[in-house]
């Protein structure tokens, strides 16, 4: 059967890969009551075209950062991509190299920050960061990534303690993992899997804790550290002494409402990306597409605004650029693709979400990224989209004369 879209590389990937790691990766906290509202606020969001446009020249690219990325979408940091297959992350950011797209790497990646860009030397890398109690472990990450030539650092900001995933403690999925026998069976059903592990070892967290000669410590060690979890003290002024460490752009991932993002613009951050966190943290959270607009709203321009959170097609991609989002993050679809068939499915995921972004956007008639707007969001949907995040909604008119829908109390 050919894989024609992300939902066919899904259901690939669910067949490839133990039950365990399936789950993981596709898994969300508590109910994922969340994580299905990703999905149904960009399916409640129908798209207005308009007709008899010259869409002879469309160009899916977009400029940010100083960098070109030849279509607007970047993969998103993921932890433990490891489990789904050894080197996970050096291959999606050799994909992300080839498809001229930016690669965030995780703090949580089980591949070393300088061993993912030996494998893609002339991709756009971005680092995530996540702070724990220890910020001396921060601050080795964030100088081995300005060494590797890291382009961004992404602060995530919505873990000061980790979601409920109960799909992962069903399986004894913990750290360190103490698996049923049941998921020890079914992993025995997937030798194909077992065996690349069984080479490869078990996936560590290869950027956290280094011993003295640079190779990751024992799981055991690991798992301490873990165990101390995030720093809880971290606030908006720690972001001073996140600037000390790091001189170039700085984002905030994990902002839904708008005075965190007017925080974050006082603040002096360089982009904002609106996340639930892929519905594995906050499990009564908004739809990351609902939560955007105020925030665009908030932030006035002054600093780009992305967003993650439920992407499976181009269509959605579109529809967070139509309503104001610079470019979206996918993370689950490139690494189904990783799970099915390696650096090149990863890179046909990529492709394929380009392609699809390209014939929306033609079917639209908007042949540039900066040619979409709120007009070609069915307004009546996006309302009701809107006051489940934000609030009642009110419709006031862009610079340029378009209509837009805004919550009422997301004004600056």
């Amino acid at each position: 059967m050919p894989l024609l879209n992300v939902e066919d590389y899904r259901r690939r990937a669910r067949r490839v890969l133990p039950r365990l790691v399936f789950d993981y990766v596709d898994g969300g906290a508590e109910d994922e009551r969340c994580l299905q509202r990703n999905r149904d606020a960009f399916e409640s969001l129908p798209l207005i075209p308009e007709c008899l446009r010259d869409t002879s020249a469309m160009d899916i690219g977009i400029e940010l950062f100083g960098r070109r990325w030849r279509a607007p979408f970047a993969i998103a940091p993921i932890g433990l991509a490891g489990l789904v297959r050894p080197g996970a992350d050096a291959l999606m950011a050799s994909a992300a190299q080839a498809a001229r797209v930016p690669f965030i790497l995780s703090t949580a990646s089980n591949t070393r920050i300088e061993d993912v860009r030996a494998a893609a030397p002339n991709a756009t890398l971005w680092m995530q960061l996540y702070v724990m109690s220890d910020r001396a472990i921060a601050e080795r990450v964030v100088r081995r990534a300005r060494t590797a030539g890291f382009e961004a650092l992404v602060l995530t900001v919505d873990v000061p303690v980790s979601g409920l995933r109960e799909r992962d403690l069903r399986h004894g999925f913990r750290v360190p993992m103490h698996l049923t026998p049941g998921t020890l069976f079914d992993m025995a059903r997937h030798p194909a899997w077992l065996l690349r592990l069984a080479r490869a070892g078990m996936p560590k967290f290869a950027n956290l804790l280094p011993d003295d000669d640079g190779a990751p410590v024992s799981a055991q060690a690991q798992a301490a550290l873990l165990s101390r979890a995030m720093d809880r003290t971290l606030t908006w002024d720690s972001l001073a002494w996140l600037r000390r460490l790091w001189d170039g752009p700085l984002l905030i991932k994990g902002l839904l409402g708008a005075e965190d993002a007017r925080r974050a613009v006082r603040h002096g951050v360089d982009g904002i990306v609106v996340s639930n966190h892929g519905g594995r943290q906050l499990d009564a959270a908004p739809a990351g597409i609902a939560a955007l607009p105020a925030i665009v709203d908030a932030v006035g321009g002054r600093i780009p605004v992305l967003m993650d959170g439920g992407i499976r097609r181009g269509s959605d991609i579109v529809k967070a650029l139509s309503l104001g989002a610079r470019a979206a993050l996918v993370g689950r679809a490139p690494l189904f693709g990783v799970a099915c068939d390696g650096e090149q499915g990863a890179l046909s995921v990529l492709q394929l979400l380009a392609q699809e972004t390209e014939r929306t956007m033609t079917l639209l008639g908007a042949t540039r990224v900066h040619e979409l707007g709120p007009h070609h969001v069915d307004r009546p949907a996006a309302r009701s989209l809107i006051e489940q995040a934000a609030g009642a909604p009110r419709i006031k008119e862009t610079p340029h004369g378009k209509p837009s829908i805004y919550p009422a109390r997301a004004t600056a």
